[in-house]
């Protein structure tokens, strides 16, 4: 049995709690065990680096180890076509993932299955939470309760529980009628989820670290963000007397991590089959001693590390990323390795990690380790609920066979290589045909002469015809034909990434590439490719990170106005269709609403919000919610002029309140027509229906005017 939807206690569950600052503790068998799975993650890896390695060199425009040239070759040029397509490729995920400039994570209620009552109407009765001071390992404090399935916190239902425990969206208030506004709690309870993780994103520079993610995954196909995780965080306070008093809270934090120091489970393909991760950290001794800072780290034995002094080991890859390499193996860090994952409960228990009796009966329980000089600096249960590893690694490409994806640099690594040799043949071919190649015939010339040639130099000759001594060869000139080539190879390098030349600024787009209609096609078309990749952010990135945040804020920070039926949306593929399409369908939509048949079955404000986002608004700025939607009509119902009863013996349909004369487009009334003001006939006589003459000529009866 393993551990995944307990509910560990808070209590008991980290090395400092039960051995406090002791150094003298058997934990040698934890160590080795963390060790061996760093070991057999990073052996596995080898070839993974080896292609990051490269793709990073083709990046930069640096030949390896090996590329050899011959004496011949001369030219070293490298054509940096993988920096521009993966830039190309980095430009268009950001500018997808924030086309709304808003982090593209939503909250909304979990959807009704069909055939369930639409309005479940229910008397509010708040219900003041039961909050328990309950320690949690990042120093968070619980509310003890669970929240159950389908129910919206604060509405009391009574006997109706169990019979609505299915239905998500309740309504406070009376009946539905067309003078009243009804509103869904877990709307409401969505919009400030949602409110809440965006805060916590944007607080945590969340937008910085998916950019870099984003970047490393479209360079070396995998991406990867941990989170969240607490941090004590600063904020700036002035007191009364101008001395500075900063206020520390503790806050959900979000990291990009380098693919470089991420270590996962060689036998998994995917997060979700992981059974443990390990960080690799350099740290300084500043870094390393603000670890004593956060909760159950051992402060003692960090001391005791910072007295051995800095022992990190670099890696073989390390000098070939830094352009400053000096070649030494040992620099001044610290290696400070850090675990997630199943640790079975004898080895815990075995290493004197004293384990609550109700968790004692499973045969693994989820850890988190901190490892520094081979001495143990943190050890305590996994204190999400249910247990998860936080780390998202986005793949660029999927590689159903491997843990890390595909990115650009790889698909085009061939390519690359046929561009720059044909591009250093066309050079060197270009050098040796534009200078001539001087033959000289050294019997007829004086000996001991210095046979370099320059505008005017001097040759004494001895004998022989004029000209004959010395004289130039011109060498034929093949670089066109080298160039061809080269084009050849860069259009292959357009099909393998996906990423078509004109889509990233190229010019000399010929055909129907050169009307308006012509590059819309071609960019529909371009941005097709990156459908799967932001896909794939969505559903290996953006929505794991949201349900960490959701599930963080339901345990630690409690808040009755948050908590819900609940789920986490990834919007990142929304953004795929144009702004401009988009506000256009919605316009349309919206006209169709207009229908009086129609408008009931319409969700008004969520296309008013949508109409905002594809015109870059922000919808919290621009838009009202319900209630204020409801004022804000009555407000403007108020400020209309009270209407005038009619006069009697006018025709209500007259617009005029003249008698009901037949005016029509462009076409003057005429006397005697029906209606007309100016006919003076007796009462009960009818006018005689004239005919009027249309500028066209045609008649044109006055009743058909009307």
């Amino acid at each position: 049995m393993a551990e995944e939807d307990i509910n560990i206690e808070d209590d008991a569950i980290a090395l400092e709690d039960i051995n406090g600052e002791s150094e003298d503790i058997n934990v040698s068998g934890l160590v080795d065990f963390v060790y061996e799975k760093y070991k057999r993650a990073e052996n596995y890896r080898e070839n993974d680096e080896d292609r990051w390695l490269r793709a990073y060199r083709n990046y930069r425009g640096l030949y390896g180890p090996d590329v050899q040239f011959t004496e011949a070759e001369k030219s070293r040029v490298f054509v940096k076509t993988t920096k521009t397509k993966t830039l190309a490729a980095y430009s268009q995920i950001v500018d997808v993932l924030f086309a709304g400039n808003k982090f593209p994570i939503s909250v909304e209620p979990t959807q009704l299955p069909e055939g369930v009552t639409e309005d479940v109407h229910a008397d509010l009765q708040p219900k003041p939470p039961a909050m328990l001071n309950t320690e949690s390992p990042y120093g968070f404090d619980g509310d003890g309760k669970d929240l159950p399935a389908g129910f919206t916190s604060n509405l009391e239902l009574g006997p109706l529980e169990e019979k609505l425990s299915g239905v998500e969206d309740l309504k406070e208030g009376a009946g539905t009628t067309p003078s009243t506004v009804t509103f869904s709690p877990a709307m409401i309870a969505a919009k400030n989820m949602e409110k809440k993780i965006l805060d916590q994103l944007e607080e945590s520079g969340a937008t910085k670290h998916l950019r870099s993610t984003s970047f490393e995954m479209a360079l070396f196909g995998t991406g990867v963000m941990k989170g969240p995780f607490a941090v004590d965080k600063e904020y700036p306070n002035w007191n009364e007397d101008g001395e500075y008093s900063p206020i520390f809270k503790t806050v959900p934090q979000v990291n990009h991590v380098s693919v470089w120091n991420f270590y996962p489970d060689p036998d998994a393909n995917n997060m979700d089959e992981a059974q443990y991760v390990i960080e690799r950290h350099k740290l300084s001794r500043n870094q390393l001693r603000n670890l004593k800072k956060r909760p159950y780290f051992r402060k003692s034995v960090i001391d005791a590390c910072i007295d051995m002094g800095e022992t990190y080991t670099k890696k073989d890859w390390e000098d070939d990323l830094t352009d400053y390499a000096t070649g030494e193996t040992y620099v001044d860090r610290f290696e400070v390795i850090e675990y997630w994952g199943s640790v079975d409960t004898e080895v815990l228990l075995d290493n004197e990690v004293e384990i609550p009796k109700d968790l004692q009966a499973f045969d693994e329980l989820q850890a988190n380790i901190w490892i520094c000089n081979k001495k143990l600096i943190r050890v305590v249960l996994n204190p999400f609920k249910p247990a998860k590893i936080p780390y998202m690694a986005a793949p660029y490409e999927l590689n159903p066979y491997s843990f890390f994806g595909v990115g650009i640099a790889e698909n085009m690594d061939d390519t690359q290589t046929l561009m720059n040799g044909f591009m250093r043949m066309a050079v060197d071919n270009s050098v040796l045909s534009g200078n001539l190649l001087i033959e000289v015939d050294e019997t007829n010339l004086v000996p001991g002469q210095d046979l370099s040639v320059y505008p005017g130099k001097i040759f004494r000759r001895q004998g022989g015809a004029p000209g004959q001594a010395i004289f130039g060869t011109k060498f034929p000139n093949v670089a066109g034909e080298n160039m061809q080539l080269f084009d050849k190879a860069r259009q292959l390098a357009d099909e393998s990434t996906g990423l078509p030349s004109f889509a990233h600024g190229q010019t000399g787009v010929t055909g129907v590439g050169r009307t308006a209609s012509g590059i819309s096609m071609l960019m529909n078309a371009a941005s097709s490719g990156i459908k799967a990749v932001i896909k794939n952010v969505d559903d290996y990135l953006l929505k794991p990170l949201g349900e960490n945040l959701f599930s963080f804020n339901m345990q630690f920070d409690y808040d009755e106005k948050t908590k819900g039926d609940l789920e986490i949306k990834a919007r990142g593929t929304e953004s795929l269709m144009a702004n401009e399409v988009r506000s256009q369908r919605l316009m349309q939509f919206l006209q169709v609403a207009g229908n009086p048949a129609l408008a009931p079955f319409a969700k008004f404000q969520y296309i008013i919000r949508e109409i905002a986002k594809s015109m870059d608004l922000d919808p919290e700025k621009v838009t009202n919610n319900m209630e204020e939607a409801a004022l804000q009509a009555k407000m403007m119902q108020d400020m209309l002029p009270p209407q005038q009863p009619a006069p009697a013996g006018t025709d209500p349909s007259d617009p005029t309140g003249a008698g009901g004369g037949t005016i029509g487009t462009g076409i003057a009334p005429t006397p005697n027509e029906q209606g007309f003001t100016g006919n003076e006939q007796p009462q009960g006589q009818q006018a005689n229906t004239a005919a009027t003459q249309t500028p066209s000529g045609e008649q044109e009866t006055a009743g058909q005017l009307q």
